[in-house]
């Protein structure tokens, strides 16, 4: 099992990766293969409609996007976790997410999504609203955790004396690895009845 994290804060050590953090040591407990992309400080441009990626595969800008596409494809899930401005996600993730989903031609469907959303006080479920949007246009299962996924913090590192987000992050993985155990087993299954190869 692998899983893709995108992490779309532009703060070193603070509390979105903070969130993602705990969410990697259940997936390596679990035997999981995790990739993390950090884009926060990237310049991300926007998708500019050009349609190429139709032609070529991939996006027209060479960056980020066409790095984290290859790692998608290989996923089982995908994790994006974000800080909340404004009550929306960092405009560079979310213009990185655009491209990402609209240049890559290949099947999404049952790779499993999960989003997280850090914030001081408000706007963690607009975000995490908005997030799982890209999911759900992809026919890609979206996970859950005990609540709606957030933490809570401002300052660096502060989110690590938020005992339930940090108990949110550690439920979501778990549920995570159960759910795309789940949907591989039936999948398998789904194969064995119609007599269709084993794929990797």
């Amino acid at each position: 099992m692998r899983v893709l994290m995108v992490n779309g804060s532009p703060r070193r050590n603070g509390n979105t990766p903070l969130a993602l953090d705990e969410m990697e040591k259940v997936f390596k407990e679990e035997g999981v293969e995790v990739d993390r992309v950090d884009i926060g400080t990237e310049a991300v441009r926007g998708c500019i409609a050009c349609n190429s990626c139709a032609k070529t595969g991939k996006c027209v800008f060479d960056d980020k996007v066409n790095e984290a596409r290859d790692l998608f494809e290989k996923a089982d899930g995908l994790v994006v976790a974000s800080p909340v401005y404004f009550a929306s996600a960092n405009a560079s993730l979310v213009a990185f997410l655009q491209r990402l989903f609209y240049s890559s031609s290949f099947d999404m469907t049952m790779k499993v999504g999960a989003a997280v959303a850090a914030a001081r006080r408000g706007g963690l479920t607009a975000t995490y609203d908005e997030l799982n949007k890209f999911f759900g246009i992809s026919g890609m299962p979206i996970a859950s955790g005990q609540y709606w996924n957030g933490i809570h913090g401002r300052e660096k590192g502060e989110a690590a004396q938020d005992a339930e987000g940090l108990q949110m992050m550690r439920t979501l993985a778990r549920n995570m690895v159960f759910l795309v155990n789940d949907l591989q087993h039936e999948a398998a299954g789904m194969r064995r009845r119609l007599r269709m190869p084993d794929v990797d």
